[in-house]
């Protein structure tokens, strides 16, 4: 009997041991992962590094939505052809779903390289929104301060909480 207690005791102490180690490397994963996110890119047309960039600000700032995922828009420098017709296809989406209405706890994101056209294509997709319409919706823009008051103010009439980061 003093052999199995011994023994348990030994086991016990040697699985503490092990799950502080095993703590341990999960804290330095964690900071490993805090010490590699996304540098701001310098490149308007690097579409997967301002993806990867404005993700990451997404994900820190989803406090408060009970959805399954955002709604994140990426409005593009619409510097090509291409990449204005992709910013028009854009903006009618966002028009489309404005008009539908958007169920309380999601969150709606907007961001991409040129702060003036995501806040562009704000103001415009939410002109005609009801008031009172995105009560306890999100609606996250992320982009320069000087275009924060003008976002803010088209939003406000709609009842969304408003949440500005700034690049």
């Amino acid at each position: 009997m003093r052999k199995f207690v011994l023994i348990a005791i030994v086991a016990l102490t040697a699985s503490l041991g092990l799950s502080a180690c095993n703590k341990s490397q999960d804290d330095q994963q964690d900071t490993q992962a805090q010490v590699q996110q996304a540098p701001k890119p310098t490149d308007p047309n690097d579409s997967k590094g301002w993806n990867n960039y404005l993700g990451q600000i997404v994900q820190k700032n989803m406090q408060g939505m009970s959805a399954n995922q955002p709604y994140a828009y990426m409005v593009t420098a619409g510097v090509t052809d291409d990449a204005k017709a992709q910013n028009d296809r854009q903006l009618q989406s966002v028009q489309d779903t404005v008009a539908r209405g958007v169920l309380p706890g999601n969150l709606l994101a907007f961001g991409g390289p040129d702060s003036g056209k995501t806040a562009d294509l704000i103001v415009a997709a939410f002109k005609d929104a009801k008031p009172g319409s995105f009560k306890d919706v999100i609606v996250l823009f992320i982009g320069d301060k000087a275009d924060e008051q003008r976002v803010s103010d088209t939003l406000k009439p709609t009842g969304a909480t408003i949440r500005f980061v700034a690049m």
